[in-house]
């Protein structure tokens, strides 16, 4: 059995990640997602809560008839400290041996730490990218295109929308 790990702030959860993760699936039996900046919520680049983001990926998986039973989803604080963010993040997951990132640092920290790390083929990255999203979010144009619709429903049910451009305003 291969257990794999894959590592993101997915702030929101989009379709870029929800491609990957099944690309993933080519390869391993199980998967650990790991929430990275799970202490961090209401800012620009994390505005949503870590629970939040559990539920977004939760959701698009599930109705993506993705098996559940094969997840565990890992919220991870930072701990600012590279050396020790390996140990930091074995902490918090079930064992795993391969680790799926396009993260030169984290490449590195896993590699020198003796995992397999492997770069999974991002999906139309210019889109499929977080600030591209936020920011689209922020402006009031089209950012539903770009997320699975369970993900549009978490934003609506937590007004996830008002409080980024509140939170936008407040940084001005």
């Amino acid at each position: 059995m291969i257990r794999g790990l894959f590592i993101g702030r997915f702030s929101p959860f989009h379709l870029g990640h929800l491609q990957t993760i099944k690309t993933i699936f080519k390869e391993i039996d199980e998967l650990i997602i790991v929430i990275g900046s799970a202490q961090q919520s209401h800012t620009m680049t994390d505005p949503f809560t870590a629970g939040e983001r559990v539920l977004m990926i939760h959701e698009s998986l599930k109705n993506e008839k993705i098996s559940l039973e094969k997840i565990f989803c890992i919220p991870v604080y930072d701990i600012f400290r590279n050396p020790a963010w390996v140990s930091h993040v074995r902490s918090f997951t079930p064992p795993f041996s391969i680790v799926f990132t396009n993260n030169s640092v984290i490449k590195r920290l896993f590699a020198e730490a003796g995992y397999h790390v492997k770069s999974p083929k991002l999906v139309k990255r210019s889109f499929y990218k977080g600030s591209n999203i936020r920011q689209l979010m922020i402006e009031g144009a089209n950012w539903e295109d770009l997320v699975p619709s369970s993900v549009q429903k978490v934003i609506a049910d937590i007004d996830g929308l008002k409080r980024l451009q509140e939170i936008n305003r407040t940084t001005d």
